[in-house]
């Protein structure tokens, strides 16, 4: 059954590498704002903007963790993470901050045939 009053933002890209997962967080924080239920999904090098221990990108370039600390003021509390790609990124759940939410591999999918409302960056 789809959550069609759900929007689902996938990030892909690493902190530092593009502006994508600004962008991505930002058009989360923009939903939420306006009301609609946002939950985010972590893949690949998106999972790095999740770490506790962050570095700093260039100079000039604002940290995303301050970003990823305030969803939940927004209601956005969902942040999710495929267990495969947490392996792929050779990192364990213990590394993440506070509140992430593991997906089995076969989750995955299920979870993308839920939204209808799906932006990935």
């Amino acid at each position: 059954m789809a959550q069609s009053d759900t929007l689902l933002v996938v990030i892909r890209h690493a902190p530092h590498s593009t502006n994508l997962l600004r962008e991505g967080l930002d058009a989360a924080l923009v939903a939420a704002a306006f009301g609609q239920s946002v939950h985010l999904l972590f893949m690949g090098q998106g999972i790095l903007a999740l770490l506790e221990e962050q570095g700093s990108g260039a100079p000039g370039q604002k940290a995303t963790l301050p970003t990823i600390e305030m969803l939940e003021m927004y209601d956005i509390d969902q942040l999710m993470v495929p267990t495969k790609d947490l392996h792929a990124m050779h990192l364990s759940h213990h590394q993440l901050i506070e509140g992430v939410t593991l997906l089995a591999p076969e989750d995955v999918p299920t979870l993308l045939q839920q939204h209808t409302q799906i932006l990935t960056f």
